[in-house]
């Protein structure tokens, strides 16, 4: 069992609809009716539903160490964000702190 969000690519209009459906391999099929044009291109994404069969026991605080990244950067990239970011002039240049 699996989710997809179909969306219509043929209107300008975006449609986003989410649904559950079962495929047999080499076919979707939808648990629930569709309201959907038939005739109609759309792009689907899926999302699996199965469960994990491994189990690990870690805290919130793991899960987000597992999620972090690093990103690497200037010494000065937090205290001259408008530099890095527009281009603008540096606040703290090298001669200001003689």
């Amino acid at each position: 069992m699996g989710g997809i969000i179909a969306t219509n690519t043929t209107s300008d209009s975006t449609m986003l609809k989410k649904l559950t459906v079962n495929y047999d391999g080499s076919a979707f099929y939808p648990e629930t009716p569709l309201n959907l044009q038939p005739n109609t291109r759309y792009t689907i994404q899926i999302i699996s539903q199965e469960k994990s069969t491994e189990t690990t026991q870690k805290n919130a605080w793991d899960l987000l160490e597992d999620m972090a990244g690093t990103y690497e950067a200037p010494e000065d990239w937090s205290s001259e964000p408008d530099h890095y970011l527009y281009g603008t002039p540096k606040r703290n240049s090298q001669n200001d702190k003689i």
